[in-house]
């Protein structure tokens, strides 16, 4: 899957990712709304589950054996070291990028990086061990903004994500874009945002604080630059070493579900009063493990969805890691911040719901910058094609 075809049409393979990206997290988000629960007993009551700690923790667990379940029936051959199954680069062989990957990291403004691979194992360890630190501990700052911002602010947050992960590139790893490439954030960043921002508010439907605080909006901000050094390190692994998307899948989520899980035994007496969950609150229990298997055993019915849960997850990170490692963060998460928009331009046509004439102008530049984006990328891949057969 991360191993571009070149059998396959590359538009054809980009759409294959992003109907596998929407379609597996279309049924994740219907899994994880099917709450509340009936707890058993002579009088039962209809709870929520709200461990989303103890949730993280089970996909992690999830997608590190969907990832390495993909890799032993895809490279596990006679001869193939473990080590070169998972990826980890060897000190007695040097690496070389494929010619197709080469092709896309071109087309998508990753041509500056150097073509010599390393070798260094220990460090591409480290690298994965980073990444899942910050990527697990953006999600509790996105939590714990919900607490003093609206919804609505929340959600135009987060529609910014472009910025910050093109802006971490640039000064992490001092990366350089093409000028089609600050076109495309800047019209993704300004549709998206349009089309949130213009949506008719619905009575009863919000969520957060109705207000917004300065606290709030600071702990957005985190929430997003956490992204965004998540996303520009993705990419400065697959620059700096030679590896498939599911290998860094795997390793990212075993150090994911080992912070994750530490965090789950961690006792509540000793945590930070604004960190701790509502679970907490009753004082009936020592950590959130013990909180969360106390809801599974009267809540029964939970099970199943907590295994739909981390299965869809853990599949449709198969289609992000695979799309993060053919064609860069930019474009990944130009895909996960349309996906809503695409949900809701399905629905005007399948139900005949309406969008403002706002929200209308937010679809015009995104898919005006998706098209701009594909047409560049087509031309600038003939044109080096060309440019080598000359050679």
């Amino acid at each position: 899957m991360a191993a571009q075809d070149t059998r396959v049409n590359p538009l054809v393979q980009l759409g294959i990712c992003v109907g596998g990206i929407y379609v597996s997290f279309l049924v994740w988000a219907l899994v994880l709304s099917t709450t509340p629960y009936l707890s058993t007993g002579t009088f039962p009551t209809s709870d929520k589950f709200r461990s989303v700690l103890f949730m993280n923790t089970v996909q992690s667990i999830f997608s590190v054996f969907s990832a390495f379940l993909y890799l032993v029936i895809t490279k596990k051959r006679h001869g193939v070291t473990w080590g070169e199954v998972l990826g980890l680069p060897s000190a007695r062989s040097q690496p070389t990028l494929p010619k197709e990957k080469a092709i896309v990291n071109e087309v998508n403004g990753m041509n500056g990086m150097a073509p010599h691979k390393s070798t260094d194992a220990g460090r591409l360890l480290r690298l994965y061990a980073f990444i899942a630190l910050v990527a697990s501990s953006a999600a509790p700052f996105g939590f714990l903004a919900l607490s003093h911002i609206s919804f609505p602010t929340l959600l135009l947050g987060k529609s910014c994500k472009l910025v910050p992960v093109m802006l971490m590139n640039i000064l992490l790893y001092r990366r350089k874009f093409p000028f089609h490439k600050y076109a495309l954030v800047a019209l993704v960043t300004a549709g998206i945002w349009a089309f949130m921002a213009f949506k008719p508010s619905k009575p009863g439907k919000v969520g957060g604080r109705e207000t917004s605080s300065v606290l709030g909006l600071a702990l957005l901000a985190i929430n997003l630059i956490f992204d965004g050094v998540v996303n520009a390190t993705q990419d400065h692994v697959f620059s700096t070493f030679t590896l498939d998307g599911e290998q860094m899948m795997f390793f990212m989520n075993a150090f994911a579900s080992l912070y994750t899980f530490a965090a789950l035994i961690f006792p509540f007496s000793l945590t930070p009063s604004f960190l701790l969950p509502a679970s907490a609150a009753s004082g009936a229990h020592f950590n959130e493990l013990s909180s969360a298997l106390a809801f599974i055993r009267t809540h029964p019915s939970v099970k199943l969805d907590i295994l739909l849960f981390g299965l869809t997850g853990s599949i449709g990170q198969l289609f992000i890691f695979a799309t993060l490692s053919l064609y860069g963060s930019l474009t990944l998460v130009t895909i996960t911040v349309t996906r809503k928009m695409a949900t809701m331009l399905l629905s005007v046509f399948v139900f005949e719901h309406r969008l403002t004439k706002g929200q209308w102008a937010g679809v015009g530049m995104v898919f005006g910058a998706v098209a701009m984006e594909a047409i560049i990328a087509r031309r600038e891949k003939k044109h080096k094609k060309a440019g080598r057969k000359e050679a």
